[in-house]
């Protein structure tokens, strides 16, 4: 093994070792953030007035994918809007 390879396995390693265990934190982290930003998105629907509704409207289709996850993971049995069922 090369002098390189060497230290590349052990930065690797080393990245691994600090990394790891905050992997779980920093996911939950960036869920919820997904989540405050699903929910932004998708207020005018949800009722909540959204002043920056005409340039969230157009991020809906990219969203409806994740719809049914999301709601669940808020703790909604059924799917909140009335036009658009998942369930």
């Amino acid at each position: 093994m090369s002098l390189r390879r060497r230290w590349r396995a052990l930065a690797d390693g080393l990245h691994e070792f600090y990394v790891a265990p905050y992997r779980r934190t920093f996911a939950r982290a960036r869920r919820d953030e997904d989540d405050l930003f699903r929910m932004l998105v998708m207020s005018e629907m949800l009722g909540v007035p959204n002043p920056a509704s005409a340039y969230t409207a157009e991020l809906l289709p990219v969203l409806y994918d994740s719809f049914h996850e999301w709601h669940r993971r808020m703790g909604m049995e059924r799917s909140p809007l009335e036009e658009f069922r998942c369930c």
